[in-house]
């Protein structure tokens, strides 16, 4: 270090210009005009210049080993009938509904044989009579939160399910 240097004290936030040296002590000035005294072995070099030519490995981030079982992609369940069955118009409303509450209560018993975290129930939006028996059921299970897709619930074609 020699007179003229800029220098940083280590462990505070102080640095300045050097002023003189006297053996291990040195003498600095902040940008304010004070003067400080401190040992050498306490002050590094303020030269951004040092760095230049220092090369910056960049590491990938580690991946997250997850199972694909416990993918982040839900398992999707949709309740419309047409998905269901190959000749929709040979099912009565009363035959529709319970096989569609059938499908629903086989998929829950997958997810939870094969402990998915999480469901998207897709029921669509008519007038209701599906949504109703989605919720009745979703309510008479444990172990599991259900909320809407959306804010409000009464526009949501969709419920998500997780499983504890």
């Amino acid at each position: 270090m020699k007179i003229g240097d800029k220098v940083s004290v280590v462990d505070e936030d102080l640095s300045g210009m050097i002023t003189s040296v006297h053996g291990n002590i040195v003498v600095f000035k902040d940008e304010y005009g004070f003067t400080y005294q401190y040992q050498a072995e306490k002050l590094v070099p303020n030269n951004a210049s040092i760095y230049e030519n220092m090369k910056v490995e960049r590491k990938p981030e580690p991946k997250k080993v997850t199972s694909k079982k416990h993918h982040k992609n839900q398992l999707v369940l949709d309740l419309h009938f047409h998905h269901l069955v190959k000749n929709p118009n040979d099912y009565d409303s009363f035959e529709r509904l319970f096989l569609q509450k059938e499908k629903l209560l086989e998929v829950i018993s997958f997810c939870r044989k094969n402990n998915l975290k999480r469901l998207e129930i897709v029921h669509g939006i008519g007038d209701g009579v599906l949504q109703r028996m989605v919720m009745d059921v979703l309510e008479s299970q444990s172990k599991l939160d259900y909320y809407h897709k959306e804010i409000l619930h009464h526009q949501s074609g969709a419920v998500m399910v997780e499983f504890h």
